[in-house]
């Protein structure tokens, strides 16, 4: 398997923070990813590249293995009880006197695959890479459940899309990440929703917060008035007295709630008293009367 530098990949230094691998895989993946790129394998093959670069240089663990055994990281363990059991003599006839500090796929060349065990190859089956990808929605896209195709190691799946997904939050698909080694099972994906908010209410969980403004002549006489939700619009009722900054909620008009069919959570208005200005000389003269009574 030919070497990939990961830090070439994603174009950073290898002393780069985690901050830095991660903006830099974003910057990436939305220039490379498949869906703005239709039909071009160059372009599927770079953004799968990134995807391994991140999933490697993001994890702690990962990138520790990989800086310290290059392209057979993922059998760094393999690799340190072999040579603890060659070290104590424990493999028989199966011995490696190559340089520990080389190439270390020469080492597992001698310990798994060479002519050990009455000249029998024995096959250690390893699990395949996991990939990472991000995936972008705008909010409303998660409103409902939807269904979705991506490309994936050059092969289309399609995934559902649960209905009040979160921002950031990540799903697992089993068995669609890299393949296994000598037979060993796929690895999997792990797809993180960066979701949008494209409305004019700010989202809490299940709950939408949104502040709207109300006339003047309402809030002191009370009145109905229109709100817009999500699922539609909302007639209320204001009390005559409102004050600004009443905060009202309307129960069961929020988002929906990730995995609970027609569930939802509660929509929170807070209501904003409009003062007018630029009054005509009429409704001067209005507010005039209406301070003589010490209101």
């Amino acid at each position: 398997m030919d070497f990939i530098d990961y830090y070439k990949v994603l174009g950073i230094q290898k002393n780069a923070s985690a901050a830095d691998v991660k903006k830099a895989y974003r910057k990436l993946a939305r220039k490379y990813h498949p869906d703005l790129n239709p039909n071009d394998p160059q372009t599927e093959k770079k953004f799968k590249q990134i995807n391994e670069a991140n999933e490697v240089l993001s994890d702690p663990v990962k990138r520790k293995k990989y800086d310290q055994y290059g392209k057979d990281w993922q059998h760094a363990e393999e690799f340190e009880k072999a040579r603890k059991s060659a070290r104590r003599g424990q493999q028989g006839r199966q011995t490696y006197s190559g340089d520990a500090t080389g190439d270390f796929s020469d080492f597992f060349e001698a310990m798994f695959g060479g002519s050990g065990f009455s000249g029998q190859r024995r096959k250690v089956k390893f699990r395949g890479q996991d990939y990472n990808a991000e995936l972008q929605l705008n909010l409303m896209d998660v409103y409902t459940t939807q269904k979705q195709t991506l490309t994936v190691n050059n092969k289309k799946i399609r995934i559902t899309i649960p209905a009040g997904i979160d921002d950031g939050q990540t799903i697992k698909i089993k068995g669609h990440g890299g393949p296994g080694i000598e037979g060993g099972p796929p690895g999997d994906l792990f797809i993180t929703f960066s979701i949008i908010n494209n409305t004019t209410f700010k989202r809490e969980g299940p709950n939408l917060f949104k502040t709207i403004k109300i006339p003047l002549t309402t809030a002191i006489l009370g009145g109905d008035i229109y709100v817009n939700a999500l699922s539609g619009k909302v007639k209320l009722m204001v009390k005559s007295g409102t004050k600004n900054g009443t905060k009202v909620k309307l129960k069961g008009k929020g988002f929906p709630k990730y995995k609970k069919e027609e569930e939802f959570g509660d929509l929170i208005l807070t209501y904003e008293v409009d003062v007018p200005t630029n009054l005509t000389s009429d409704q001067k003269r209005l507010f005039e009367e209406l301070k003589e009574t010490n209101l």
